[in-house]
């Protein structure tokens, strides 16, 4: 049976480089990463078994059916471990779906909010098994969340 790497899932961009800051921690593990083809992720993520979502995802009906699609193709393949994002849009379909399967998800909250949770944040919270802040700040509209300090 092969191993079940750890999925990493994000928008490209900020929510992307937060996910590579972690490299510490993923370097170790067999992973596999679901993101926008940009010419940043393609750059970042040259070497690393990528998935490519569709982007926009931001009301776009069409590309959240795709991405829940692929969400199922990935999960049932590849049984990832755990999941983990930092959102965005993306993140919502494999959070769903990994629930659905007992896959523990991961949130990590963006470093730039601190007044108010993200709407992914908000969206993925039922279907998240553990939430992490990169500030205490945050923990006013997260107090489950653990501190892990800023990633970036």
């Amino acid at each position: 049976m092969p191993s079940r790497p750890v999925l990493l899932v994000a928008s490209s961009g900020g929510h992307l480089a937060q996910l590579a800051a972690l490299r510490p921690w993923w370097a170790g593990r067999e992973r596999a990463w679901v993101t926008f083809r940009t010419p940043d992720a393609v750059s970042l993520l040259a070497g690393e078994d990528v998935r490519w979502a569709y982007h926009p995802t931001t009301r776009h009906i069409g590309n959240l059916v795709r991405n829940s699609a692929l969400a199922v193709r990935i999960l049932a393949q590849r049984r990832p471990r755990v999941v983990v994002s930092t959102g965005a849009g993306v993140a919502l379909p494999f959070f769903v779906l990994a629930r659905l399967l007992r896959v523990p998800t991961v949130y990590i909250e963006v470093y730039d909010r601190i007044d108010t949770p993200t709407l992914t944040a908000r969206l993925c919270r039922p279907f998240t098994t553990l939430f992490l802040a990169q500030w205490d700040e945050q923990l006013h509209f997260m107090p489950t969340a653990i501190t892990v300090g800023p990633l970036l």
